[in-house]
């Protein structure tokens, strides 16, 4: 099979290597790329968000299957083209993106079919937000209705933080913001491939979305993560697909949109029990870099039945170690930040057992050296025999990174494994 994935971050790195790894992958093609993906894939120019450039590409490299990483060329219609023209495509149309693309979607979507989530509000003026938060008080949640790279979302701890969470999302007329109550729990990760009818739930992973340790900062796009996820054991999972997924998906069907691709569920765990924080619609990012490196079970079939709508309820084949990833992002991230700075070491730190270094942010300069081009900028991933050894692989090779422009948190892992042990570890 010629496969054409689109998107150049660590989750398209970590989308790469799985897909290189199938007996079925004759040809990759990843559009754009990174210094990592350009390492072990063909790449090519594209502007993935414009649906008659991504058909045409897919045409000119004669593409069995289309792999959409990231949500944006989602929310766009790509899906939807490449169906029109006859070629597969592993992810959602536009009306199901939805899910990500649109915060007040989801939310009529699961009061619909009674899937458990925050009590919420949608507001289009400035003023009717700041009353419904003066009323309510804090902690409560303020998010951008619409896609913010993972960033538009503020927890807002005060009354003060919320009321600046206003002023920072609605700017421009037409600004959105969903307001939600504050969930206490503990948040995890849950990943479903879906073909329309049929579901089936992949390993779980818990993210650390806040930029510093003890998760303090301003949120991100993630600054780590792990798999499994303790509090999203078994009977957790199945709790979660029949009273969250399943429900949900049932809906979108019956609205004519069935969802094609990957669902995922954002989770808060409180009182044994499970209520739906956000979906997206693809990979997380990091979580990609943690559930794939466990997975042997082939993905590519999975996407291309996900595709075709011909998904078969089955049960995978995963690694039985569990995985780590911190990421190291370019200092003042998730603000502004320095680019083009010389990152050394990384062969020995690949070198490290059990470790795999997924690029994100990065790019090779004209005389062959890895640079930084981004804000998270490299993702080191380690496999261990345990969550514990896993982490302490994943710091060794760390150690060995120079890059003095990078900074990264020293307490992932810290729910699994306590927050003395996080720190003493590191």
């Amino acid at each position: 099979m010629n496969i054409l994935l689109l998107g150049g971050g660590g989750r398209e790195h970590a989308l790469a290597a799985a897909i290189a790894d199938s007996p079925l992958c004759r040809r990759l093609i990843v559009a754009p790329d990174n210094a990592g993906i350009a390492a072990i894939a063909e790449v090519m120019p594209l502007a993935i968000a414009d649906p008659d450039a991504v058909v045409a590409a897919a045409r000119e490299v004669s593409a069995d299957l289309v792999v959409v990483g990231p949500e944006a060329p989602l929310a766009a219609g790509i899906a939807d083209a490449l169906i029109v023209a006859g070629i597969a495509v592993f992810g959602p149309s536009a009306a199901a993106a939805r899910l990500e693309a649109s915060k007040t979607f989801t939310k009529e979507i699961c009061d619909a079919c009674s899937a458990p989530t925050a009590a919420w509000a949608r507001f289009n003026q400035a003023e009717a937000a700041r009353t419904h938060i003066r009323r309510h008080g804090a902690p409560i949640v303020v998010k951008a209705d619409g896609l913010a790279a993972g960033k538009g979302v503020i927890v807002a701890m005060t009354e003060a933080e919320a009321l600046a969470a206003i002023d920072s999302l609605m700017v421009l007329p037409g600004d959105e913001v969903v307001i939600e109550e504050y969930m206490a729990g503990e948040e995890a990760s849950l990943f479903v491939l879906a073909d329309g009818e049929v579901a089936i739930p992949l390993a779980s992973a818990q993210d650390h979305k806040r930029a510093f340790d003890g998760d303090t900062g301003p949120n991100t796009g993630g600054m780590g993560a792990y798999s499994p996820a303790p509090v999203l054991d078994a009977a957790m999972i199945d709790l979660a697909m029949d009273r969250i997924v399943w429900p949900v998906l049932a809906e979108m069907a019956g609205r004519g949109t069935p969802f094609r691709g990957l669902l995922y569920a954002g989770l808060m765990i409180e009182r044994a029990a499970p209520r739906l924080v956000e979906f997206n619609v693809r990979f997380g990012d990091p979580e990609a870099q943690v559930v794939l490196p466990r997975l042997l079970t082939d993905i590519v079939p999975l996407m291309l039945a996900a595709a075709q709508g011909t998904l078969s309820p089955q049960s995978l084949t995963w690694r039985r170690e569990a995985a780590l990833t911190v990421v190291l992002a370019a200092k003042g991230y998730p603000g502004g930040y320095a680019k083009g700075e010389a990152i050394g070491g990384l062969d020995a730190a690949a070198a490290v057992e059990g470790v795999k270094i997924f690029h994100a942010g990065t790019a090779t300069s004209p005389g062959g050296a890895i640079v930084s081009n981004g804000g998270r900028v490299l993702g080191v991933t380690a496999l261990g025999a345990d969550l514990a050894e896993a982490r302490r692989r994943a710091y060794r090779a760390i150690e060995l990174i120079d890059w003095p422009g990078g900074f990264h948190r020293s307490d992932i892992g810290w729910r699994a494994l306590g927050a003395d042990l996080a720190t003493k570890e590191a």
